[in-house]
């Protein structure tokens, strides 16, 4: 008998779902190359190029021999100094140079952090909406993600209560992000402090995304779950980064910051995978932590401006509710109430047909909430100029107006 072909494709790599984050910019992108006047809400980068400063310190790095050359697979010992300082002075966690992974970016490192930690078996509670990468990096270690769900009425916080229902035997780890992507969610000192003191207690570690710590607005704080519970600090991993804070997501440096053992672990997955990260942007993110915050305020406070007028203007639009975000640089508002109405002859059923609509009507991209773990709702990137940024929810105004 012939025998049956084997797949070409693994069933892990097979079984994961596309970036939808990135093919909304990629489409978007194709659009307007295209000669569409596309405006683009998808991306979740700043808008801002990399302050002078690091860019300097990067042709610099290129003249250097030493960088020509392999370096230690973990990161240059000079930036995990710079970042173990940088933590004390952000966090207020004091650490030492062993409990630092420099990574290929804060995605990368999300994944080496969890292949690290994982087994076939274990579970992840993950609250939603979520970070599209999470689910798939969980299951690409071999665990199984428990979606724990939060809505606009919690202002997208999980509560402990939330969390202990979703817990199991099986529970090894609890995924935090905040401020959070997609929602803008802060989570306020005491409440993460009560979820840090509950992992604890149930022995559980925690894989704490910290990426945009430093994009915080109005009455909101940033704190860091290590730091809080001290007690916990050697069961928690900090992801963190350039990328965000420094308008560096194109520069690839992220890291790790976990116990030693741990780290050491991650970094012989390293040693295999990736080797070192590019020498180059190594030095460019030694330059952005070694520098002042200045440029980082300058970018925040153009942030906070547009964050509001987004804000305002999507709470106008009839059948949209859009709770104010308190960090990173996102609006995450509720659609549900322009389900099913007729948009010029349609009548979407879910936030993924309206998304496509609102691209084919408005010549606007959006990334619907099913990319998130939560269909019923849009989210907005405000990472883009002013003019751009009201033209584009003027034009989503005037095509949801049309809802009948």
């Amino acid at each position: 008998m012939p025998q049956l072909a084997k797949p070409r494709i693994s069933a892990r790599v097979a079984a994961m779902s596309e970036s939808a984050t990135l093919a909304v910019d990629s489409r978007a992108k194709a659009l307007k190359a295209a000669g569409r006047p596309v405006i683009g809400f998808g991306a979740g980068e700043p808008d801002f190029p990399t302050p002078d400063y690091i860019v300097e310190a990067a042709i610099a790095a290129c003249r250097e021999p030493r960088f020509h050359k392999y370096t230690p697979a973990g990161g240059l010992p000079e930036l995990k100094s710079a970042i173990a300082r940088k933590t004390l002075r952000d966090s207020g966690l004091a650490i030492d140079d062993a409990q630092v992974l420099v990574c290929n970016g804060g995605k990368h490192a999300v994944y080496e952090a969890l292949a690290t930690l994982l087994d076939p078996g274990d579970e992840v509670l993950l609250p939603a909406p979520y970070w599209t990468t999470y689910p798939e990096a969980i299951r690409l270690a071999g665990a199984e993600p428990v979606v724990v769900a939060t809505d606009e009425r919690s202002g997208y916080l999980a509560s402990v209560e939330a969390l202990e229902a979703a817990r199991s035997e099986r529970t090894k780890l609890l995924l935090l992000c905040s401020p959070s992507n997609p929602t803008g969610a802060v989570y306020p000192r005491a409440e993460l402090e009560a979820i840090g003191r509950w992992a604890l207690e149930h022995e559980l570690w925690v894989l704490s995304d910290e990426i945009y710590e430093h994009l915080v607005y109005a009455d909101a704080e940033f704190h860091s779950v290590a730091a809080l519970v001290p007690e916990l600090s050697d069961k928690v991993v900090i992801v963190n980064g350039v990328a965000k804070t420094y308008a560096m997501t194109g520069w690839r440096v992220g890291w790790i910051i976990a116990a030693a053992d741990v780290v050491k672990a991650a970094t012989n997955l390293q040693s295999h995978a990736t080797s070192n990260v590019s020498n180059v942007a190594q030095a460019a993110a030694l330059a952005a932590l070694n520098g002042d915050l200045e440029a980082v305020h300058e970018m925040r406070a153009v942030f906070d401006r547009r964050r509001l007028m987004m804000v305002a203007m999507l709470s106008e639009i009839p059948g949209v509710i859009c709770p104010e975000p308190k960090g990173a640089f996102y609006a995450y508002p509720s659609v549900k109430g322009l389900l099913g109405k007729e948009i010029r002859g349609r009548s979407p059923q879910s936030s993924a047909e309206l998304a496509e609509l609102i691209l084919e009507q408005a010549e606007v991209a959006v990334v619907p909430g099913e990319a998130f773990g939560t269909p019923g709702y849009l989210r907005l990137s405000y990472a883009l100029g002013d003019e751009e940024l009201k033209e584009g929810v003027g034009r989503l105004a005037a095509l949801l107006g049309e809802a009948r």
